[in-house]
């Protein structure tokens, strides 16, 4: 267990490879996690089933970056199917919070109509971005904002997409699962870098997303 931490505690978290989790959403303490080994998601290229290609260029959603960001971490943190208990409790909800506002923590949105149904939220740092939750309410919803935050990580030279653990939904985009030294030296350089989380300006519609990250892989 590790005593209540702040914004800077935790972004120092964040460059050592190491971050917070709860053990329930009604816990009210938390613990650091640094795992043995890590799953990353390649960039260049970034790996998108051909099925899912098509849903995105057919844009089922409307897609925004940090227009819903407490609403992104509330859907992240409910129970559902498959899903019965979550580890996003409210000091967590509080920190990341603290984090959007500094301009380190974002989000991506898909909405359908005014209804906020589905996105992810994670850190940036340096050439870094930490993801760390995702949620859906309707059918694709979740891999489309995971599309859209590639296209927007590529387009702004980040170099590293931290997915914290494998697991077998990001199978189809091509997680690798590599040993705790080596992430911390691929982490080491993208902290060198300098990313542009909002490289990628205005709204892009998927088949303009596509084509940059194309272009750019």
């Amino acid at each position: 267990m590790t005593p209540s931490i702040g914004p800077d505690d935790l972004l120092d978290c964040y460059r050592r490879g190491v971050f917070p989790m709860a053990e329930a959403r009604d816990s009210a303490r938390l613990f650091l996690v640094d795992p043995q080994e890590r799953g990353v998601l390649p960039l260049r290229p970034f790996r998108i089933p051909r099925r899912l290609a098509r849903t995105v260029r057919h844009d089922p959603f409307r897609v925004t970056t940090d227009a819903a960001f407490d609403g992104v971490m509330e859907g992240c943190a409910e129970s559902g199917p498959g899903r019965p208990e979550t580890w996003i409790n409210a000091e967590i909800r509080a920190l990341y919070g603290a984090l959007h506002r500094r301009g380190h923590a974002h989000s991506v949105e898909c909405w359908r109509d005014d209804a906020l149904v589905g996105g992810l939220y994670g850190v940036s740092l340096g050439g870094a971005f930490f993801g760390e939750s995702m949620f859906s309410r309707a059918t694709d919803a979740s891999k489309v904002a995971l599309v859209h935050l590639a296209g927007r990580l590529v387009a702004g030279g980040y170099l590293l997409l931290d997915a914290q653990f494998h697991n077998a939904h990001l199978e189809q985009f091509g997680i690798e699962t590599i040993t705790r030294a080596a992430f911390r030296r691929r982490l080491r350089e993208a902290l060198s870098r300098t990313g542009d989380f909002h490289a990628m300006a205005g709204a892009v519609s998927g088949a303009q997303l596509l084509q940059s990250m194309a272009h750019t892989s």
